[in-house]
């Protein structure tokens, strides 16, 4: 495990008070989530069985996917109950982002696919995808996700109190600073713009990277059904939403909408 620490509230977050397992398995946007995170990394990734490092891959739910297509997935996260739920789907170890211990060239594909948004020093994201470049091999693929800058003005709609005082100043800090604080709801965070997170994967030394909205711009209709009374949203609201995001792809004016952000890029030869 890396002397490095995270910021408390990450830790407290996900070792204490959210199930990251279920937010992508039963919420409606988390569902998205994982299905277009599915499918946009098997456009990229090479066949089966390579070795994928997921790193902050949580309780391994990316994993379990990777597992069952036939690659050979190792994980690393920071948080303990993370890493024992998932030793049960691959092999798992503590580790930080910013200083693995994996060995040079060793994986064909890494994933960061969670701690740039637990990052908001830029020198700790440099850091996290720098050690993803040393790790991978040459030609091999790096993916990284980000929170979109614009989500949270979004995600608070879709719980009908953004016009509350609180609430809207909170989502005005996110918007003007690109970070929040932590402080009540969920974790000290960093928020990008689609062009930011295409320049750290460059200047990281990527190459022919790639940028795409995982949940697309309808994703937050699909979340205020979700939330309002009644049964949820349709399995046709959601079908749709998907239609819209894979839509969207050739569109960067619409990856502003989307909650999350999805780029990949290529290790030097």
């Amino acid at each position: 495990m890396s002397n490095l620490e995270l910021d408390s509230s990450v830790m407290r977050f996900y070792g204490e008070t959210v199930n990251e397992d279920s937010r992508l398995r039963v919420s409606a946007d988390g569902r998205m989530e994982l299905v277009r995170t599915q499918e946009l990394l098997r456009r990229f990734m090479p066949p089966a069985p390579a070795r994928v490092l997921d790193v902050g891959g949580a309780t391994g739910v990316h994993a379990e996917w990777l597992v069952k297509d036939g690659y050979e997935v190792t994980l690393v996260d920071p948080v303990p109950r993370h890493v024992e739920s998932a030793s049960a789907v691959c092999a798992a170890v503590l580790g930080d982002a910013r200083d693995l211990r994996e060995p040079d060239g060793s994986f064909d594909v890494v994933q960061l696919l969670g701690p740039l948004y637990h990052l908001p020093d830029p020198a700790d994201r440099a850091k996290a995808l720098s050690e993803a470049c040393r790790v991978v091999k040459p030609g091999g693929l790096v993916a990284a996700a980000a929170i979109n800058r614009y989500a949270s003005l979004f995600e608070h709609v879709t719980y009908a109190h953004l016009h509350k005082e609180r609430i809207h100043d909170s989502v005005s800090k996110i918007l003007e600073t690109a970070t929040y604080d932590g402080v009540g709801g969920f974790t000290v965070s960093y928020f990008h713009r689609a062009e930011e997170l295409v320049a750290e994967l460059v200047t990281a030394g990527l190459t022919g990277v790639q940028v795409f909205g995982i949940e697309g711009p309808a994703w937050s209709l699909v979340k205020a059904a979700e939330q309002q009374p009644g049964e949820g949203p349709t399995d046709d609201l959601i079908a749709s939403a998907l239609a819209a995001a894979r839509m969207a792809e050739p569109y960067p004016e619409l990856l502003a909408a989307s909650s999350h952000l999805l780029a990949v890029g290529t290790a030097p030869a």
